[in-house]
């Protein structure tokens, strides 16, 4: 034993009397720190990022692309005159992108447009959708209880304290009259 660490004799312990640290060992944390969390009442919520429009746009523009090469695909494999495959391909191209910028003008006019709203059916690395899902989602909530678009405070103070403020200022106030009708 060296420096009063570890055993004093490892006879009978099952080692050679070499001194590990316990690297699974955890150590307890203070509530206040190191905690991946502010508890700072004035940290400010996370911001929500808007979604990119171009690259939603190319996404749908892929979709389209993608069923005309399956078509390409199909008609290639019928052996149709290439004439005939370019001009069914340019056809699709036209009709899929106006059905696109059909609905594009539907969901500007209307929240939702057949569309899921809650973005469930979106996978985790689509990101843009999801933000835009989320977006609409939020602007159905805000019409539901009746909110205009300038009655979310963005300074992301909590309603309750907010209400408490008010409360106090009106108080101050009566206390104000109070004093100079005496």
């Amino acid at each position: 034993m060296s420096s009063n660490v570890g055993l004093s004799t490892p006879r009978g312990s099952g080692t050679s009397g070499y001194v590990q640290r316990n690297l699974s060992l955890l150590k307890p944390r203070d509530a206040g720190v190191g905690v991946p969390y502010s508890l700072d009442s004035s940290a400010r919520p996370p911001k929500t990022r808007k979604p990119d429009q171009e690259i939603l746009n190319h996404d749908r523009l892929r979709e389209i692309e993608v069923k005309v090469l399956e078509l390409r695909e199909k008609l290639e494999d019928e052996e149709a005159e290439e004439d005939k495959i370019e001009e069914e391909c340019d056809r699709l191209r036209e009709k899929l992108t106006a059905d696109m910028e059909r609905n594009k003008d539907r969901d500007r006019n209307r929240s939702g447009g057949g569309k899921r709203v809650d973005g469930k059916g979106l996978k985790s690395y689509q990101v843009h959708e999801l933000a835009e899902a989320k977006e609409r989602e939020s602007e159905r909530l805000r019409k539901a209880l009746g909110l205009k678009p300038g009655d979310i405070p963005e300074d992301g103070e909590h309603p309750m304290a907010r209400q408490e403020k008010r409360r106090l200022e009106r108080e101050e106030m009566q206390d104000k009259v109070g004093e100079e009708t005496l």
